[in-house]
Parts: structure tokens; sequence; C-alpha cells
């Protein structure tokens, strides 16, 4: 590991050197290019230049040891646990940083949230869903662009569809997919008694057009009248898309603008991230065929979530964590649970690379 952690920091240097030379910083590509790189190295060259002082302190501190001055022998021994604790804490930490990176962490995401079993419930739960992300977003200071909304005729959603762009999207959220089970009482329901309901959280990576090569001969597109709200534009135009990928069966649809070549725009990208997503979950399926446990795998029939009212609980089943505070949560307060499901499969990473 610390053969490569020098490696690294020679690395580090030298782009340091670069992005001071100004030929380089008259290329604007090349400099973007470096200034990322620098980006990415610092915080592991934070870590590992923390990790070489206290390294240098414990090996100062064993010195004091022999020391013909009692106090500073004294001195020295009580301060030894805590370096020795903070440099294995070090280098847990500088294990996690040199794991290999996810390609799709610093992308932008297509956010999809859909109704599942519960009926009219089902929808509203969507609707608090995709709400929570939104703010949660909010918080992050990411952009969210809604792409197409599903209402239900009670209320709430039966799809909801965004793009959230911002700094390491897809690195936060990406745990985010799966089956999301809500349990409370319905504001319909007269005798009080708890309906438990779900709906599915898919989180795509937005696919760039050089990801994905689609032949437009493989795509049939269809333009047909948009339906619902929408006024004196409803059924006079044809601006409504649906694009089919013909290989794969995708379908996609659109009708939230006006403009059909703007529907057009979204569907596209919306279909882009979809088969993109597809490909992953194919080879990610092929990596862990060997696995015994699953847990995690993003399969989005597991039941990763349970939101239960009542009690004022959210439980995530894959990490065995509950919070008190739904309400909170509800609210976009995720932090918590993003920061735990990351530092969990980030172990689950280690022990496995290091098995």
């Amino acid at each position: 590991m610390f053969d490569k952690l020098e490696e690294v920091e020679d690395r580090f240097r030298e782009v340091e050197g670069l992005l001071s030379d100004p030929t380089v910083m008259g290329r604007q590509d090349r400099f973007r290019e470096l200034t990322r790189e620098h980006a990415e190295l610092s915080a592991l060259m934070e870590v590992y230049r923390a990790y070489k002082r206290v390294c240098e302190d414990l090996e100062g501190n064993r010195e004091l040891l022999q020391d013909a001055d009692a106090e500073l022998r004294d001195l020295a021994r009580q301060e030894l646990p805590g370096l020795e604790e903070r440099r294995e804490a070090l280098a847990q930490q500088l294990k996690v940083l040199l794991l290999p990176k996810d390609p799709n962490d610093e992308r932008n995401v297509i956010l999809e949230v859909r109704a599942g079993t519960g009926g009219e419930e089902a929808a509203l739960f969507a609707a608090d869903l995709f709400r929570m992300y939104s703010r949660y977003a909010e918080t992050q200071g990411w952009k969210v662009e809604t792409l197409s909304v599903s209402e239900a005729d009670a209320g709430g959603v039966k799809e909801a569809i965004a793009m959230i762009s911002g700094q390491r999207v897809y690195s936060r959220l990406k745990y985010e997919s799966g089956t999301h089970r809500v349990q409370r009482v319905p504001e319909t329901e007269a005798q009080g008694r708890i309906h438990t309901s779900a709906c599915t959280v898919a989180v795509l990576p937005e696919a760039d057009d050089v990801d994905l090569n689609i032949d437009p001969t493989e795509l049939r597109i269809d333009v047909y009248r948009a339906s619902g709200a929408g006024g004196q534009h409803v059924n006079k135009t044809e601006s409504a898309v649906r694009i089919t990928h013909i290989p794969t069966g995708v379908v996609v649809a659109c009708q939230d603008e006006k403009s059909q070549h703007k529907n057009k725009a979204k569907a596209m990208k919306i279909l882009q991230s979809r088969i993109l997503d597809s490909l992953v979950a194919e080879q990610q399926a092929r990596m862990a065929a060997d696995r015994k446990s699953q847990v995690g795998s993003g399969d989005r029939s597991q039941r990763i979530r349970t939101y239960n009212f009542p009690q004022g609980r959210c439980t995530d089943h894959r990490i065995g964590l509950t919070l008190y505070r739904l309400d909170a949560i509800m609210q976009g307060d995720l932090t918590e649970l993003v920061e735990s499901l990351t530092t969990y499969f980030q172990s689950e990473a280690l022990a496995a690379q290091e098995a």
C-alpha cells in the first residue's frame, strides 16, 4: 500500500508543478483536466501526510522512552496509545481512499420514483419520496430539473422523473435504488388501520453521448397529443413524444413540454441513462454471480427501507440501521443514512479486497 502511496505523492507533486506551468495554463482543456486530478489526489495526500506526521511523532516518543529525564519518559508513555490509535485510524482511512473508484461517482443522476403496491396510498408516498429527495438535493446545493411527472387521480404521483445535477451526486444517491416500504394510516382510513404500501426508486447515472452509441435506426419515435392538465394546448398539437429502443424494448414517453423538440430531448436523455444502467447492472450481476450474499447488489426487487409513521422510525434493512426521526428524514435530512450506507459498503469492499 505504501509503495502505491509514494507513487501517488510523486504524481501529486508533478501535477502541482504542471498547474503552475504557463504553457499548461494557456490550454484550457488540459488545465481543467489537471485541476480535476489535483482535487481528487488532494484528499488522499492530506491523509497520507497526516499519517506520516503521526509515524514521526511515534518514533520520537519511543526515543524519549530512553531519555534520562523521568518526567519526559512519563509524558512520552502517556502519549503513545493515542498516537497509535490515530495511526491505525489514518491507515484505515487510507485503505478506503485507495479503493477502486466507481467511475460513475462524479456523474449527475436521473432519479425515478414510481408508485408500487398500495393504490392511492402508494401514489401519495411516491410524491412524498420525490419531495424528500428534492429537498435533500437542495441542502447539497444540487439542481433538480423535473423531466416527467404522471399524476395519480386522487393526488400523489404514479411516476416522477428528475435530473439531479451537482457535485458527486451519484456517489451520494446510488444506494437509494430499491423498494421503499411505508407503513401508515391513510387519511381516508376511517378505522385508523395501518396500511402497508410500496414505491420503487431508481437512481441512474446520467449517460454521456460518448457512453452509448445508439443507432438511430434502432429507435421508433412516436408523436401524439398530450393529455391531462394543460389548457388550450392539450390535444391541439402533437407535442408528446414516445421513444422505443427496439433491441432492448426500453420505452420512454415525455409530454411535459409544449415543444415536441424539448420533449424528444428529455426522452432521449432518460432513454440513454436507462440503457446505460441496464448494461452496468448486467455487468455487476456477472461479477456477483459467485458471491454467496447479494446484500446491496442493487436489485430493485429487494426491499431496502421501511418508513413506519406511527412509530416515527426509518429502518434500512441492508445495514440494520434504525433512526427514530422520520419527520426530519421526510423533510430531506438524509445525511446520516447516506453516510452510514457509504461506510458500510466501503467496509464490504475492503473486506472483499483483503479476502
